[in-house]
């Protein structure tokens, strides 16, 4: 979701002063912060991200509809620069330039066959990609068309036998459950995930241990606020909930996207990716947690 208070600017430019002393508390440990720029009118907006099997290599999606690919270039396993590609665009079912309503981009799946797959807000749906050329549709939930035009389809996430997963960024009440849909040749619900707290969904992933991973966003008004939550999975509940990380207000920017993968020791390692929003007070952080290898290791999604 586009952030468009005053207090993100002011938060923001208090952040880096703030950054050192802001904590983080849960299993993962904090292992990387790396500020990713480029000289381009389009570079920003970042809302979902997916990163390679082996960590090397990842695709961002902006929530105003362009997508860029690249490498990490990393030393010691901390990510030291990014080489990446020329952004693209997302076009629409007619392979033309979405509008600005229609291209709220937010969340990023990649099947491994290549094929791409993102969600959107406003209009709340999920396109998938075969090339850049052009999207197909995949059906819409009736669902779907209820949910708030700027708090909708925010996370995606994809498992090892392709089925889609999304969830919307409010549940519509604070004690109403998240739902989460899951798209096996149409969309049913199949879970719900407790809200806890002032945190909103905004980044989801199934990690190679068959987990569901959920990021979580909070806005004080003074700042922003990271968690990520953590799920066994069965064919019809979420089990095992465990809070991996809880960051305290101006540790991070904006955090959105989520992408968990194995590092070369054994170990879970979680990079997030932030949208600054295009303003000038924020910036695009690639932040990255590990979670211990004894806490790493589960069954595979049955």
């Amino acid at each position: 979701m586009r952030i468009r208070t005053r207090g993100a600017l002011i938060a923001a430019l208090t952040g880096a002063l703030a950054f050192a002393a802001a904590a983080s508390s849960g299993e993962a440990r904090f292992t990387d912060s790396f500020i990713w720029t480029k000289n381009e009118r389009r570079f920003g907006g970042f809302s979902g991200i997916e990163v390679s099997a082996d960590g090397s290599r990842f695709t961002a999606i902006s929530d105003r509809a362009n997508i860029i690919s690249g490498r990490f270039i990393r030393k010691n396993g901390r990510i030291v620069a990014i080489e990446s590609e020329p952004i693209a665009r997302l076009l629409g079912l007619d392979g033309k330039r979405l509008s600005v309503a229609g291209g709220d981009s937010e969340g990023l799946a990649i099947r491994d066959d290549g094929r791409i797959f993102v969600s959107f807000e406003g209009e709340a749906r999920v396109w998938s990609y075969p090339t850049l050329e052009r999207a197909a549709a995949l059906p819409q939930a009736e669902v779907f068309k209820g949910l708030q035009a700027n708090s909708s389809l925010e996370a995606l996430a994809i498992d090892d036998r392709g089925r889609l997963y999304t969830l919307p960024e409010r549940s519509g009440e604070l004690t109403r459950p998240f739902p989460v849909w899951r798209y096996d040749g149409d969309w049913r619900q199949v879970y719900e995930i407790p809200r806890r707290g002032g945190f909103l969904a905004v980044g989801a992933d199934i990690g190679p241990d068959g987990r569901f991973y959920l990021l979580e966003r909070e806005f004080t008004g003074f700042g922003f606020r990271s968690r990520v939550r953590r799920f066994d999975m069965s064919e019809d509940a979420l089990d095992n909930e465990t809070t991996l990380l809880e960051s305290g207000v101006l540790r991070h920017d904006n955090l959105e996207g989520i992408s968990v993968w194995r590092d070369e020791t054994g170990s879970i390692r979680l990079t997030m990716i932030s949208d600054d929003n295009f303003n000038a007070f924020q910036r695009t952080q690639i932040v990255e947690y590990t979670v211990p290898e004894s806490l790493a290791s589960s069954p595979k999604t049955p």
